[in-house]
């Protein structure tokens, strides 16, 4: 699954800290999820959409071996 996660941080001007603890969860795990190594659940996924104000569509993309 491609996600535009490190984009929208980016534009934000947020690290990986600072939006790892405004969800409540470690640096490692925005950064497995930018990497595409962790399929966040719906949960975090949705936390993303609120804080980033767009929706979950525009943050992760399906594959064709997804």
């Amino acid at each position: 699954m491609k996600n535009t996660l490190k984009v929208q941080r980016a534009i934000k001007d947020l690290t990986q800290d600072d939006l790892a603890k405004e969800m409540g969860v470690s640096r490692q795990t925005i950064n497995s999820i930018e990497k595409g190594r962790y399929v966040p659940s719906t949960v975090l996924a949705l936390k993303l959409s609120a804080i980033f104000g767009i929706s979950v569509n525009e943050f992760f993309t399906l594959e064709d071996d997804d």
